[in-house]
């Protein structure tokens, strides 16, 4: 029995990604519902920023409740921790999902990014797992060391991710090829893989590499229950992996097809010195704005359209459940 699907409560080995601005109930349920575990993100269900942790929690619950209401399948919220702290957004979402009974929680974790310090806030963690609510893993610079604190801090299952994804990129250069049983090799705990995965053979290509699942963002944002703008789904659909242009930022890489702001990183990453490169883009970036903008508005002057290598493999705007069916027809168990 495919250990992920066992842990999980799920039909298919398939985590979808959190994608900060581009999730909301309707789409977390179709992929629960389709046999994938769905996840709020972040920004899950919303289109304007707020600086309040209280209303951050509030808009978390009301996306929870829809979720709630539209399947009785397993699904996830995101929480995002560092090291050894934990911010007052995490505290209140973190009060949320233990009232609202929420059975999985994907901890985003900066993982050694600003210190020697890899895996989770322990205290977020030993609060999970005294309320009996599955763990899993994504770290901003996935490693060896990382993985292997992770798992001896007790997370169900851990996410390898490689070079080939869409969003915050890691540092590491390592590809979904290399990164996969590197890790998988090195730890006893089920691994997700992340990055490049857009079909069938993309999801077998990761089992054979060692990994028990697989991790989905970008191939999930053509469908028609996801709430990207209409225009970006069809660039999608329309590009390739060839169109996108890679670029410096906080705190390593991203992405992006074309827009004019993307012109605009692309020559400062061009120009200008590594570091002052980096705070440069993620001044114009403004943080996950420029995705909201980009991505949810459909403002490709002021925003960015960025995701994962696996694109190429994208043909068309499909219904969720017409997605997950194909990518796991790779699924040796299906």
């Amino acid at each position: 029995m495919n250990r992920v699907t066992s842990i999980l409560g799920i039909k298919y080995p398939l985590v979808q990604g959190p994608m900060s601005w581009l999730t909301d109930a309707k789409f977390v349920a179709a992929v629960s519902n389709a046999g994938g575990l769905g996840i709020l993100g972040p920004n899950a269900g919303q289109h304007t920023v707020t600086t309040s942790a209280d209303e951050t929690a509030q808009r978390m619950r009301e996306q929870i409740k829809q979720v709630q209401q539209l399947t009785d399948q397993p699904f996830a919220v995101t929480l995002i921790v560092a090291g050894g702290s934990t911010s007052i957004f995490t505290q209140k979402i973190l009060a949320v999902v233990i009232a609202e009974h929420v059975p999985v929680v994907l901890l985003n974790s900066l993982g050694g990014v600003d210190s020697a310090a890899y895996g989770v806030d322990p205290a977020t963690m030993a609060t999970l797992k005294a309320h009996g609510i599955k763990t899993v893993v994504r770290s901003l610079q996935p490693s060896l060391k990382d993985a292997q604190a992770v798992e001896a801090q007790g997370a169900d299952i851990y996410v390898a991710t490689g070079f080939d994804e869409g969003g915050t990129m890691p540092g590491g250069e390592l590809g979904a090829f290399a990164i996969m049983p590197l890790i998988a090799d090195a730890v006893q705990l089920p691994v997700l893989l992340a990055g490049g995965i857009g079909d069938a053979r993309t999801v077998q290509a990761a089992f054979a590499l060692g990994a028990e699942g697989v991790f989905v963002g970008s191939r999930l944002i053509p469908t028609v229950e996801n709430p990207a703008a209409d225009n970006v789904k069809q660039l999608i659909v329309d590009s390739t992996a060839e169109d996108l242009a890679l670029f410096r930022t906080q705190p390593d890489y991203y992405r992006s097809l074309p827009t004019k702001l993307r012109e605009q990183l692309i020559e400062n990453d061009r120009t200008l010195p590594a570091a002052q490169a980096k705070l440069a883009n993620a001044k114009l970036m403004g943080g996950t704005s420029g995705m909201r903008l980009g991505m949810l508005a459909g403002d490709f002057e002021h925003g960015y359209v960025s995701v994962g290598t696996g694109i190429s493999m994208v043909h068309a705007i499909q219904p969720v459940q017409a997605v997950v069916d194909e990518l796991m027809q790779g699924y040796p168990q299906a």
